[in-house]
């Protein structure tokens, strides 16, 4: 099966699990909500999605491995192609009836995501990823594709917008605006944040809070598509498939930047970014 035909496949896994989704969001009262951890919540909207998600990609690649947020790792056969997916991002978002929360997908070949989908079901679009290529969609009030168009990064201009999370700023976050002067400042929940810069709408998100493979993959696909990078704060790619980490647990991903245009940045390692602020 052709990538481009596997990209059709996430886009169907991704929507049937919208529609899921979509429907507890109307009722998200209802809904059974638990901790995992310190403000890191899980629904029955989550579980439900991941295993909608899951059956629809197993059934297309079952010998591909599969890295869901909410169950067990499943190694495939194919030990060069996983999925990595988050069924629903930002359950904060969605618990209190934001719209920003999103239903991430990437395909990941060796420990780079060369596909991916970003879907935010009450915002009626999405954004994927696959062969270099990038498009935001547009769907209708029947879930009908209405209209899509293709996106790229924008230049970096004398003044820089950034985005980043609205639950997790930090001192770190703060340093970094001020030392890079950037001017505008949104927040947003989400892998919205790697499609704002993927579409020529904000510069730059910086991430010093800790993040999972699966928070990221499929942002990281469609800012790459985009002609974006996402990387390490020595200037190295993010990686995925880090099962083995003597710093932290399986999948945890260091501190990253996401920039939409690099080209003027003239990264040498380390001291491409860290002399405009101080980490301590």
């Amino acid at each position: 099966m052709a990538r481009s035909a596997l990209l059709n496949v996430m886009v169907q896994a991704v929507f049937k699990a919208g529609k899921s989704l979509a429907r507890d969001f109307g009722e998200v009262q209802n809904l059974q909500v638990s901790l995992k951890g310190p403000a890191d919540y899980v629904s029955q909207a989550d579980r439900k999605a991941e295993r909608i998600i899951r059956e629809e990609l197993m059934k297309a690649r079952p010998t591909y491995g599969f890295l869901g947020e909410e169950g067990e790792e499943i190694k495939g056969t194919d030990g060069a192609h996983r999925w990595i997916v988050d069924p629903l991002d930002g359950t904060k978002e969605f618990i209190n009836r934001r719209n920003d929360f999103t239903v991430n997908i990437a395909l990941i070949e060796g420990n780079v995501p060369v596909a991916g989908i970003v879907y935010a079901p009450a915002q009626r679009c999405a954004y994927v990823a696959d062969g270099g290529r990038a498009e935001k969609l547009l769907l209708d009030p029947a879930w009908a594709l209405e209209h899509r168009q293709s996106i790229r990064v924008r230049m970096r201009g004398v003044e820089l917008t950034a985005v980043a999370s609205r639950s997790h700023n930090s001192s770190e976050t703060e340093a970094f605006l001020n030392g890079h002067g950037v001017m505008n400042y949104a927040s947003v929940g989400s892998s919205l944040k790697f499609c704002l810069l993927a579409e020529g709408k904000a510069d730059v998100y910086p991430r010093f809070g800790r993040t999972m493979e699966w928070d990221t993959a499929a942002g990281d696909a469609v800012l790459k598509a985009a002609g974006g990078s996402v990387v390490r704060l020595d200037g190295s790619r993010l990686l995925y498939g880090k099962t083995v980490q003597e710093e932290d647990s399986a999948f945890a991903n260091p501190h990253f930047i996401a920039w939409a245009d690099m080209s003027s940045l003239h990264l040498s390692g380390a001291e491409g970014l860290q002399p405009a602020y101080a980490l301590s």
